[in-house]
């Protein structure tokens, strides 16, 4: 990447970035690719959790009590792109369907190499049919631009396809009728890599209650394909929280690294 386009897309996603002692850093110029935030936190700003992941995890070996199976019902297995979408605008399987303005089945390119995976449909999200739109949406294009790609080169879906009320967290039951079609578009796409955003997101992939601060930094594996899948932060959270926007960019870097080892 360009690398005064590199620091174009750092900043944009609120990153400060800092020079080390002694070397000036030209006007436009970004700092070293992999320190974006500079080897030492400034003055004031918080440290990295010392409960946090080793962040230079890899893969764990073998299959752990959070690793996924398929769904046994695989009930919309061998279906197309076109008979999938159809079907889930037409899903009435649980009471979602009563209260959303329409479904939200998922966006992007049908060869992608990585899939991006959200919780559920927000409001604007509802109402457009698109996933990850509005502010959080911004934030999300601006963290695959800082590694690298565009909107248009990924795919992203969330785990159910129709808005809760208030924005409520998805019930078990909500995630365990939608879950096949996620899995059937898995299957299509064929991703070499999944990333999913957000706790929610991650702990129904991974089904376990685990928290996000120790799924981080760690490959897991999704389905009976076994696609590797890296868990990071929301975008909307990290809009309440940029103190986190430094732990994301590790995600990111090393979500980069594992796509590259596929």
């Amino acid at each position: 990447m360009n690398p005064v386009q590199r620091a174009r897309y750092l900043d944009a996603m609120g990153f400060e970035r800092w020079a080390m002692r002694g070397r000036p850093v030209p006007s436009g110029a970004p700092l070293e690719s992999d320190v974006p935030f500079g080897s030492e936190a400034p003055s004031g700003a918080a440290t990295p959790s010392t409960t946090d992941p080793p962040r230079h995890a890899r893969d764990a070996k073998g299959a752990d009590a959070a690793s996924p199976q398929a769904s046994p019902s695989a009930r919309e297995a061998g279906v197309d792109w076109s008979e999938l979408a159809s079907r889930v605008a037409a899903c009435t399987r649980c009471s979602l369907s009563k209260t959303r303005t329409q479904t939200v089945f998922g966006v992007g390119n049908l060869e992608a190499e990585w899939l991006i995976v959200g919780e559920a449909p927000g409001a604007e999200e509802d109402r457009r049919g698109e996933p990850f739109v509005g502010r959080a949406g911004q934030l999300l294009n601006s963290m695959l631009r800082a590694i690298g790609l565009a909107r248009e080169q990924v795919y992203i879906a969330n785990v159910l396809k129709c808005r809760p009320p208030g924005n409520r967290d998805p019930a078990a039951a909500e995630a365990a009728e939608c879950l096949p079609y996620l899995e059937q578009q898995i299957s299509l796409l064929k991703p070499k890599l999944m990333l999913a955003v957000g706790r929610i997101a991650a702990q129904n992939l991974l089904r376990t209650d685990v928290t996000l601060g120790r799924l981080r930094q760690q490959v897991h594996r999704f389905g009976l394909s076994q696609v590797p899948l890296v868990v990071t932060y929301h975008p909307a959270y990290l809009l309440r929280t940029p103190s986190d926007k430094r732990k994301a960019w590790e995600d990111l870097k090393f979500a980069r690294e594992v796509c590259s080892r596929v």
